[in-house]
């Protein structure tokens, strides 16, 4: 029985508060081409169980998952060791049942975990404060971009051609409903990011400048003169992360000077699981912590003098006037946060380093064996784990054709900007600690005969 708790006499009173004839008049928005005009067509109408199990199964069955074969897919979701205490912590049912502290007063556990989940974003950011996560890093690539809004009282935000094209399309989605003005750029195959080119945009209307570090194509690059281009015009620079790990071993973001940072918590503690659940992760300065999106958890004593965690800031609609709220989309991933905070404290800051070293290190002789294949060349040498190489014709083919063999060969830029022609033989290679020499060859070999 279907649970359906309005009358149609109710639905009618909804329907003319908010000023529409019909239950489709609030789909308006939604192109009809991409409206169903009835059942999904090829779609049984119903079937058992067990044959929808076999069913389902079969359809899983044709996936090649991240663990069959030599992997070195990337662009803002990593491949990474997720040590089993981590699976094993987050499993115990004082963890797996917490959402989010909605009564402090009874979630000591969970106000303490996000607590320390702050220190090390904000450490690892190179930032004063870090919020109680949110929802992924496109999302929070978003609210920095509004929360450059209303502290510059602008509505100009140039995004840098490096930045990740799904954050730029969440953030483009988004400023239709706000107004704000995006101005967006194509990356080039070039050995450095376009750190020239968006100082030169930045004017007197500019919220912010929006850079990804190490960029779209891993290239990473010092974001000083930006910073100070930025602070020049009274605008904030916010950085993107989608490899955490790289700040291990890199200067962080914070300590270049942006404003804010922002970015994906995916590679620590989070398996790459299709696609998601992932992690947002955000930081800032101390002077702007008021217009922070989201929740802040702090430290304090009780009546007792006993040492305590509370909700210092609390800015979602649900919290506050709607009117007042920073946002309404920063859902706080709690147990994702704690997978990231788990893998966090097993590493320690040595561990990191380590990690990261061993990132590096596998991708620069990766990078070394694929520069000997005739027809690819490395586009840039300066790298973390993550580099782009420019084949000697279109790349999607012979990523169709690797994946065809069992290898994963990486994401071909033609994917992710179709529009751009100059890109289409664009190679981006992730190389992380699972990669192994075998792994290596494999791809080397599979290039090798591909562009034959």
């Amino acid at each position: 029985m279907r649970y359906l708790p309005l009358t149609p006499s109710d639905r009618q009173a909804m329907l003319a508060k908010v000023g529409a004839k019909t239950i489709d008049d609030l789909f308006a928005d939604v192109p009809e081409a991409a409206r169903l005009d009835g059942p999904i067509r090829d779609l049984p109408p119903h079937a058992s169980e067990m044959a929808v199990e076999r069913h389902m199964s079969r359809l899983a069955a044709k996936n090649q998952t991240a663990g069959d074969g030599p992997f070195f897919l990337g662009c803002g979701a990593y491949k990474h060791h997720v040590p089993a205490t981590v699976d094993h912590i987050i499993q115990r049912g004082e963890f797996l049942t917490a959402y989010t502290p909605y009564q402090p007063e009874i979630a000591q556990g969970t106000l303490q975990m996000l607590f320390e989940f702050q220190t090390q974003v904000a450490r690892l950011f190179g930032v004063d404060v870090a919020n109680a996560s949110m929802y992924d890093g496109s999302t929070a690539c978003w609210e920095a971009i509004t929360m450059a809004r209303r502290v510059t009282k602008r509505a100009k935000a140039i995004l840098s051609g490096g930045l990740h094209p799904h954050y730029v399309s969440v953030a483009n989605t988004m400023a239709k409903f706000t107004g704000d003005h995006l101005v967006t750029a194509t990356p080039t195959l070039t050995a450095e990011p376009d750190t020239a080119d968006l100082i030169g945009q930045i004017d007197d209307d500019t919220s912010c400048v929006v850079v990804q570090y190490p960029d779209i194509l891993g290239r990473i690059g010092d974001l000083s003169d930006l910073a100070d281009a930025c602070h020049a015009k009274k605008a904030l620079l916010i950085a993107v992360v989608t490899e955490p790990v790289a700040l291990g071993a890199i200067k962080s973001p914070g300590e270049m000077g942006a404003d804010i940072v922002v970015g994906e918590g995916q590679s620590i503690g989070v398996g790459l699981q299709f696609g998601g659940p992932y992690l947002g992760l955000f930081g800032c300065s101390q002077k702007l912590v008021r217009q922070m999106p989201g929740r802040l958890c702090g430290e304090t004593t009780d009546s007792e003098g006993k040492r305590g965690f509370v909700l210092t800031l609390s800015t979602r609609e649900q919290h506050i006037r709607r009117e007042k709220a920073t946002s309404n989309i920063c859902t706080n991933s709690g147990l994702c946060a704690l997978a990231f905070s788990i893998h966090m404290t097993l590493l320690g800051e040595a561990g990191l380093r380590k990690l990261a070293a061993a990132n590096h290190a596998r991708a620069c002789q990766a990078a070394e064996r694929l520069s000997k294949v005739p027809g690819v060349e490395l586009v840039s040498d300066a790298f973390f784990n993550e580099f782009t190489v420019k084949l000697s014709q279109e790349a999607r083919p012979v990523v169709r054709a690797l994946a065809d063999r069992g290898v994963l060969a990486g994401v071909s830029l033609g994917r992710l900007f179709p529009e751009a022609a100059e890109l289409a033989n664009g190679l981006v290679v992730a190389v992380t600690e699972t990669v192994t020499d075998e792994d290596i060859e494999a791809l080397a070999t599979g290039l090798q005969e591909a562009l034959a």
